[in-house]
């Protein structure tokens, strides 16, 4: 519910059991929750989990957010599996009453994903420094301090404070700038690398003011590197197309075919666009595939450090079957200084 890229999203989850290892601020991807509500199988259970810090039926109450159990989770996902994801309202009466021909309205009259710029709600209003690295067993999380780091300026989409997290523990210093940032705005903390987020919406619309940004970057000789949103972002830079998807790819595992190595990673994923791979220009090379449905999930740029995913390599589901990626991202750079 923490992660950015739900915004303006109802989330229903297949598995059972939701709630039961409780909740702690440790967890979040974001300051405050972005989904707007939950639908689950069974209510949430007293947590029983070592690091809980609370229940989640508590945790939605504090930060007004609104979740329905006693609902057949799976039955649900493959009606939206065959018929793509419905238009949804929420809402809570203590006394049961409830318009529900207003609420059907209500949902018809939601326009949907398709052009909806939804980056600048869950951007960061100005800049910051990120320096929290990965998280140790028995000892939190981390925060590096390598003689020379890597001076990267990550392009705030709705990022996932784990993304952060990977690109400092490989030795990044990490500044963040909001989704409307200019080229100049980039250029002038003389980034090694530049990294693209993640984030929700239609990427095209949000691409109006992002793409020219990125486009002017590519001009330069800077590694890029994109995820999700991002990733979709670099592919309308370069000039391919985006298409929106029936009901998009959710959850923590997704084969992906790394095209070049044959490899197959276990994938996180939340998306319900996709890159055209039939789109991409010559010089751009498709890299990764979904073994689901043949979609794309990864490009580079022939004999250039720019690449990206569009799944979630620090989301850790495989669990570290993605994570060279960060590392090619920092080879990248340190290539760039000799």
């Amino acid at each position: 519910m923490t992660d950015p890229s739900y915004a303006g999203q109802v989330v229903t989850f297949t598995f059972p059991h939701i709630g039961n290892t409780g909740v702690t601020p440790e967890d979040d991807e974001a300051a405050d929750p972005v989904a707007p509500g939950i639908v689950v199988r069974w209510d949430p259970t007293e947590p029983s989990n070592w690091r809980a810090t609370g229940d989640l039926t508590g945790w939605m109450a504090r930060r007004g957010r609104i979740g329905i159990g006693g609902v057949d989770t799976r039955r649900l996902t493959r009606a939206i599996r065959q018929q793509g994801a419905p238009h949804v309202v929420l809402t809570h009466d203590p006394e049961g009453n409830f318009d529900i021909a207003a609420m059907v309205a209500q949902a018809r009259d939601w326009k949907g994903l398709v052009g909806l710029d939804l980056a600048k709600d869950v951007s960061c209003a100005q800049s910051y420094r990120w320096t929290e690295g990965a998280w140790e067993w028995g000892e939190g999380f981390q925060t590096p301090t390598p003689d020379k780091p890597f001076k990267v300026v990550a392009l705030d989409y709705g990022a996932k404070r784990n993304i952060l997290r990977a690109l400092v523990a490989q030795g990044a210093e990490v500044t963040v700038l909001p989704a409307t940032a200019t080229a100049d705005e980039v250029l002038a903390h003389d980034p090694e690398g530049v990294f693209l987020s993640n984030g929700p919406g239609d990427p095209a619309a949000t691409g109006e003011y992002a793409v020219p940004m990125i486009q002017t970057l590519l001009d330069r000789d800077l590694p890029i590197f994109g995820i999700c949103l991002g990733h979709q972002m670099l592919a309308l830079a370069l000039g391919a197309r985006t298409v929106k998807m029936s009901h998009g790819h959710h959850g923590a595992n997704h084969p992906v075919r790394d095209m070049e190595t044959g490899k197959v990673e276990i994938t996180s994923m939340n998306h319900g666009f996709a890159v055209d791979s039939q789109s991409l220009p010559a010089g751009v090379i498709e890299t990764h595939v979904s073994l689901f449905d043949g979609s794309n999930c990864g490009l580079r740029v022939e004999g250039r450090p720019v690449f990206s995913v569009q799944y979630h390599p620090e989301a850790s589901p495989g669990p570290n079957d993605s994570l060279y990626l960060f590392r090619r991202f920092t080879e990248a750079m340190q290539e760039r200084r000799k």
